[in-house]
């Protein structure tokens, strides 16, 4: 037995059992760990069961991690039209019956007594069979992007919260959301500018344009840059360049006092506290911690996105006159210099933007999420 403060409210708890579902893609599986481990620093003694999917990045992370966990045999439809896709869908069916039959057994032998969805294709079954069970338990749906994913619409009506990281997403549903941000990393906002030179080799004291395309890196992004390099290092600014492990090997003979280029970082919160301008991709994860580092940025959609949800949560940043937004389709080596260099050099704007984009960070999205599961729980 545990008592939970919630918004100043003391909730008397049983430890119980708590299903999280979510996966496929980073962006799901992540908050969905964060949330389990706020659960778990505030009880204990609650029991916490993942579930994801063969094929998404939980299957590696969740043995690593060494947390309770199933995977179901199921994969999204695959949207692209080749023999690949089409074999692969032909399979789906037979897919999503296993599954089923694996989420039955799971519920039978664990019982959980509140289901969290995180989205992606690894939740909408576990979702789905919650809600057909006779004693169905509450639900409740933390959904990143500001454009909801078809999980969080099918389940919406059906859900006791809906929490999310953009105001835009409350106009898609015809349920009320909770606005509370994309949970992030720990101490993400704590690196120290002068420590980060050193870790980095490049100077505190020069203006730094940061890109990075996510931890696999972009093609794209990486060959746009490489477009430019030399101008922006002759205008005297510096840039930390993060490929992706693939891609270094193109590009590591930039490495000058100049460029710091590295395949990986581990340590983003020194990356974010040297930055002056990130440039990067429109992923929420990304956005959370931009928001909460308080960083200007461009910011440069990845076009293929489904619904196209990065040039919304991108949109949502360039609202609030936080970042600047361009776009691949259309752009031009000669339109992305310009707009760095109009940036970078504008001292006043990129304050500004800097202010906003602060502004709509919420580091404490983990906790003020994990209290409407309590408060759905209860």
């Amino acid at each position: 037995m545990v008592i939970i403060d919630v918004a100043g409210v003391q909730l008397l708890m049983v430890s119980r059992n708590i299903l999280i579902a979510g996966g496929g893609t980073g962006g799901h599986l992540f908050p969905a760990l964060a949330i389990g481990e706020e659960i778990h620093r505030r009880e204990p003694d609650a029991r916490i069961h993942y579930v994801g999917s063969n094929f998404g990045l939980e299957a590696k992370v969740f043995p690593i991690k060494d947390v309770w966990h199933t995977l179901l045999p199921i994969r999204g439809l695959q949207r692209g039209i080749s023999l690949k896709s089409f074999g692969r869908n032909i399979l789906l069916p037979g897919r999503i019956i296993r599954s089923i039959i694996k989420i039955r057994s799971l519920y039978k032998d664990f019982i959980p007594q509140i289901i969290i969805g995180t989205g992606g294709y690894a939740s909408a079954l576990p979702l789905y069979m919650a809600t057909r069970q006779n004693d169905s338990h509450p639900i409740v749906l933390q959904e990143q992007n500001s454009f909801p994913g078809i999980t969080t619409r099918w389940f919406a009506d059906r859900s006791r919260a809906i929490c999310v990281a953009f105001e835009e997403t409350n106009e898609y549903l015809n349920k009320d959301t909770i606005l509370t941000g994309n949970p992030v990393r720990q101490g993400i906002d704590n690196g120290i500018k002068k420590d980060a030179g050193k870790e980095f080799n490049l100077d505190p004291e020069n203006k730094t344009i940061f890109l990075f395309g996510g931890s696999q890196g972009s093609v794209y992004l990486n060959k746009l840059m490489n477009t430019v390099v030399k101008k922006i290092i002759g205008s005297g600014l510096q840039i930390l360049w993060q490929t992706g492990d693939l891609e270094y090997p193109k590009y590591k003979n930039h490495n000058n006092d100049h460029i710091h280029i590295t395949p990986f970082i581990n340590n983003m919160a020194s990356a974010y506290a040297l930055a002056d301008l990130i440039i990067c991709r429109s992923g929420a994860l990304t956005l959370a911690e931009i928001t909460v580092c308080g960083k200007a940025s461009i910011l440069i959609p990845f076009p293929f996105a489904s619904a196209d949800h990065q040039t919304k949560n991108a949109q949502a940043l360039v609202n609030a006159g936080a970042a600047r937004i361009l776009f691949q389709k259309s752009l031009q080596s000669q339109e992305f210099y310009l707009s760095i260099m109009n940036l970078i050099h504008n001292k006043t704007e990129l304050e500004k933007m800097a202010a906003a984009s602060k502004a709509l960070g919420r580091p404490n999205a983990t906790k003020d999420i994990v209290d409407q599961i309590f408060q759905a729980a209860a």
